[in-house]
């Protein structure tokens, strides 16, 4: 659902309501042209702003199948973005280029054809398994029961954003905390930082980013610690402008080949409180 709040009453359309009226606005009347009623609505129509009402609030147990489906979507985007920035980058053009060359050479045209696509299959695995493999993992494993996992100590919590959207309730983002502790040092981990693409760039991510800092900051916690992947290009610049600095490198769930194949590093990094 969104809302047209101006000097008149306000005024609530849906997506494809939106997308009927927005198409016969004059293109004068417009800032910019919408690329679709999916993405960010704002500066429409005038005078008009637009906004999605959005409700950060605990998770619910009747929000499971709606988060559980997110999450997996959400994770498994980065699967050709990693394997893009992989492919594109120069030594893997070189090598591409070689093995051509080198097929060509050996067995001709076959060749050609053949020794490329085995290399660029196995990146692409790689890239593939790192991501679907934590998604398959984590569903198995915490996410199966998140009040139990993230809602039973006051230390922990997980948050949902929710908005009605063609007159349905929608989770558009999610977000979680676990109160940790390593000697005298009490600090909260970021967990699950995930945001619906019809709610990016809407400022949503950092609301969550900012709703689990608070958090921690209540708690007494001395600072707040995530671990993100340099794929994730996008969450990365969120992170830093909110503060965060990149402290170390972790490892990730599947063979230390895989992941210098796919060329994703697993950032880790903290913002002192």
């Amino acid at each position: 659902m969104v809302v047209f709040e101006s000097m008149f009453p306000p005024l609530k359309l849906t997506f494809k309501q939106l997308q009927k009226v927005s198409s016969q606005v004059p293109a004068h009347r417009t800032r910019q042209r919408l690329p679709s009623t999916e993405t960010s609505v704002t500066n429409c129509l005038g005078t008009f702003l637009v906004i999605m009402q959005l409700v950060i609030r605990r998770y619910r147990p009747s929000d499971k199948d709606m988060v559980l489906t997110l999450f997996s979507t959400s994770i498994q985007e980065h699967i050709p973005t990693s394997f893009h920035n992989a492919m594109t980058s120069p030594l893997y053009l070189a090598v591409t280029l070689a093995l051509c060359i080198a097929g060509y050479l050996l067995c001709s045209v076959l060749g050609a054809v053949v020794f490329p696509g085995v290399w660029v299959g196995c990146v692409y695995y790689c890239c593939y398994s790192i991501y679907s493999g934590y998604v398959r993992e984590q569903l198995q494993t915490d996410m199966q029961d998140i009040p139990g996992n993230y809602l039973s100590r006051p230390d922990d919590c997980y948050w949902v954003a929710e908005a009605e959207v063609d007159g349905r309730a929608q989770i558009m983002g999610m977000v979680a905390v676990v109160g940790k502790q390593s000697g005298e040092k009490r600090y909260g981990e970021l967990f699950r930082m995930i945001v619906s693409p019809l709610s990016r760039r809407m400022g949503l991510g950092a609301k969550l980013a900012h709703t689990v800092i608070d958090f921690c900051k209540e708690r007494g916690f001395s600072e707040v610690v995530l671990q993100t992947t340099s794929a994730q290009t996008a969450a990365v610049a969120l992170y830093k402008k909110l503060g965060f600095r990149h402290i170390s490198y972790s490892t990730a769930p599947v063979p230390a080949w895989m992941v210098k194949l796919a060329m994703v590093k697993i950032l880790r990094m903290e913002k002192h409180l």
